[in-house]
């Protein structure tokens, strides 16, 4: 009942001094935003998941060495150290012991679950280089691994033995940007984060936003089709790429960096290496279209009482908000719970609720926007969808609410490791994954609250908008029996829901046996002819994918 009485004001529509800035009116039922200061997290117990998963190979079993592939030698690296001269551009740990540990952030993925076994890192600075590197490579039968920024989750962008990792860190110059049309063309090398700056700076946003911004590459985001958190409004990267330069295996450049919207001249081919995750080809260079930059920008932190209201206010948000609404963002109890235990701040919303939404609009008229915003949430409060919440006054707290979304990613992993699903679901049978996952491990004795137990806790968010969940598991180690009560558990359940076992992070090493769950035989064997097409052998990306 103490909930009732915050929401009356709303009911009898009085003015939001959250949307409303020149206003003075005290409103406890919206306006009660408390300044989150995040705070030193605790030390993480990630170094002993990293020590009992060992080298991927090992993991791994059915996984042999292909035995085409030649083993690198001096004459090999010393042909790289020639062709790209810079001491900077190459980390050689065959012929000299004092670099290898500068090998290993590229053996091992930022989760700690993935390592790798390679002794050579090459760092080319342009286009050319690359199509060298591959021409030597393909004839010399040496395997490679292309990557970015190495924010991936699914174990593809690290090597699985000691394949040659290419990475694009130098290929990092914005080429072209034309400010009239919104068309960016940028080395694949640049930082997500660098190219929205550079964006902001000329009133454009770049059409994708994640977590990892500030470490991932373009090419990467590109290469593994990233979904983030505003494809509810900008569309997949499918949509927005114009373009794109890209190396085939044979060192063959394709030069294809249209800056056209529409360009129906024949094969669609960028379309073949976005989401290919550098099984085809390293991509070098992207073109992309990039809307304008919002002038009027507001988020509102939502706590909800069932997955049912969620839904409803979603779709109430969808039909009030339209144009402007660009996030709807999901998040359980136990995700917000996670966040601030390792975080130790305070929470914005007075009480704790079993669901959580962010929600964010932008557009053009700040008036109009906060208007729109202010009677959705009257509505939607009276109608008893939403219980309580908070809008951000400014930009040091519309970025605050943000990251109680945000950094759930990074908490997930404070005790050791995590095992990530990213899946794409009814929204109507979206949750049920999260319950029913909590309740196999329970049943299976995995999940308490001692270092007894491998399993923490389960938990649940992600991308409302588009039906993508990220149904996570924290663990204190990596261990096997939790893996195989979770797979292919979990990829079944997702199968009989008609959903899609990977939405927006790729199939890399995780998914690659369990793609059968999403696509049927015939797609199987045509994805399998075109990497055999253009990799007949194999030396790109190899153990991954399909």
């Amino acid at each position: 009942m103490a909930h009732r009485a915050i929401l009356t004001p709303i009911a009898r529509r009085v003015a939001l001094p959250a949307l409303r800035k020149s206003s003075t009116t005290a409103n406890a039922s919206i306006n009660h935003f408390r300044r989150v200061v995040p705070t030193a997290a605790p030390k993480s117990n990630r170094a002993s998941a990293a020590k009992s998963s060992g080298f991927t190979a090992d993991s791994y079993p059915e996984i042999i060495r292909d035995p085409r592939f030649a083993k690198l030698t001096k004459k090999h690296v010393t042909y790289f150290k020639q062709l790209l001269g810079k001491e900077s551009a190459i980390i050689d740990g065959v012929t000299t012991d004092d670099k290898a540990s500068e090998i290993e952030p590229y053996n091992l993925d930022w989760m700690r679950k993935y390592k790798g076994q390679c002794t050579l890192v090459l760092k080319p600075g342009s286009t050319e280089e690359v199509s060298k590197i591959l021409k030597y490579c393909n004839e010399n039968l040496l395997a490679v691994v292309p990557q970015g920024g190495n924010t991936g989750l699914v174990g593809g962008s690290v090597p699985v033995f000691d394949e040659i990792v290419i990475s694009t860190a130098r290929m990092n110059q914005i080429r072209f940007f034309d400010e009239l049309s919104g068309v960016l063309v940028a080395d694949s090398g640049v930082i997500l984060e660098a190219a929205d700056q550079y964006l902001a700076e000329r009133g454009y946003i770049f059409p994708l936003d994640l977590g990892a911004k500030g470490s991932c590459h373009i090419g990467g985001n590109v290469s593994t089709n990233a979904g983030g958190l505003r494809l509810l409004r900008y569309g997949s990267l499918h949509g927005t790429v114009l373009g794109i330069e890209a190396v085939l295996p044979d060192g063959t450049i394709l030069e294809d960096l249209s800056r056209l919207r529409k360009n129906n001249t024949g094969y669609d081919l960028k379309q073949l290496f976005i989401g290919a995750e550098g099984t085809v080809g390293i991509i070098t260079a992207v073109s992309i279209h990039c809307p304008q930059r919002s002038k009027a920008i507001n988020v509102a932190f939502l706590g909800v009482e069932s997955y049912e209201k969620l839904q409803l206010a979603f779709r109430e948000a969808k039909t009030q908000l339209g144009e402007i609404l660009s996030a709807f963002e999901l998040m359980d109890s136990r995700s917000q719970d996670i966040f601030h235990k390792v975080k130790g701040n305070k929470r914005p919303l007075e009480g704790e609720y079993p669901f959580y939404c962010l929600i964010e609009t932008s557009g053009s008229n700040s008036e109009h926007d906060s208007e729109k915003l202010e009677k959705f949430l009257e509505d939607v409060m009276t109608k008893e969808l939403v219980t309580d919440g908070v809008v951000a006054q400014d930009e040091t707290q519309l970025r605050s609410l943000w990251a109680q979304r945000e950094g759930i990613t990074e908490t997930i992993g404070h005790w050791g490791g995590v095992y990530k699903y990213d899946v794409s679901i009814p929204i109507k049978d979206m949750y049920q994954l999260v319950d029913d996952v909590r309740t196999r491990l329970d049943e299976a004795g995995l999940i308490g609250e001692t270092d007894e137990f491998p399993v923490v806790d389960v938990v649940g968010y992600g991308h409302m908008g588009d039906s993508n969940l990220h149904l996570n598991i924290a663990v204190r180690r990596y261990e096997k029996v939790v893996e195989n009560v979770l797979e292919p558990y979990v990829y079944e359940w997702i199968s009989h829901k008609d959903g899609s076992i990977s939405a927006e992070h790729g199939l890399g090493l995780a998914k690659k046996k369990y793609i059968g769950y999403s696509r049927g035989d015939t797609t199987i064997t045509m994805m399998k002819q075109i990497k055999n097409l253009y990799d007949p052998k194999g030396i790109m990306n190899p153990y991954k994918y399909i």
